[in-house]
């Protein structure tokens, strides 16, 4: 998924106090000669609030170690998202399968303006003020996703003077 980001700022979960949340569990059923077998997927997003999330995916036969899996495999996928005063940089939309997601700063004392998945992610990263909305499929597997390659796509000031190789001021007057 972090492939074809060219500021993705990678995590070593070391050291970090990470808070996990879980944002859903389905219960799978596969078919088989001797009848129906039940395993778990759950999906978890990790995050430090403080700009480092992370997302994962586990299945099991239960629905603990599906848990545990996706919290492991969460705190492989860390990366670094730039925040700007409890807030976003700037606006940006994200896609992933049928999910969109569209995320835009808000000013102080706004909160979170999300649901369901979205929040979560937002939350994790430390993000307080923010609007937000999903469209089209409000599958959490893909809403987490979208949201992950909104946040991907999203770069500081600072960064964007640095890949142009002007002042800050200059992005900011032209």
């Amino acid at each position: 998924m972090m492939q074809g980001y060219k500021n993705v700022e990678r995590v070593k979960p070391s050291g970090l106090e990470l808070v996990d949340k879980l944002v859903g569990v389905q219960r799978v059923t596969k078919v088989t000669k001797g009848g129906r077998a039940f395993g778990f997927s759950a999906i978890v997003v990790v995050g430090d609030g403080n700009g480092v999330v992370g997302h994962g995916l586990g299945k099991s036969k239960d629905v603990a170690s599906a848990i545990a899996k996706a919290i492991e495999d969460a705190k492989k996928n860390l990366i670094r998202i730039p925040i700007l005063g409890g807030t976003l940089p700037h606006e940006q939309k994200g896609k992933f399968g049928g999910a969109k997601i569209f995320i835009k700063p808000a000013s102080p004392g706004t909160g979170v303006i999300a649901g369901g998945a979205v929040r979560m992610v937002l939350e994790s990263v430390g993000i307080h003020d923010v609007l937000s909305k999903s469209q089209g499929s409000s599958n959490p597997h893909n809403a987490v996703k979208a949201t992950f390659n909104a946040l991907l796509q999203l770069r500081s000031a600072s960064a964007i003077a640095k890949q142009r190789g002007i002042s800050i001021e200059k992005v900011f007057n032209g």
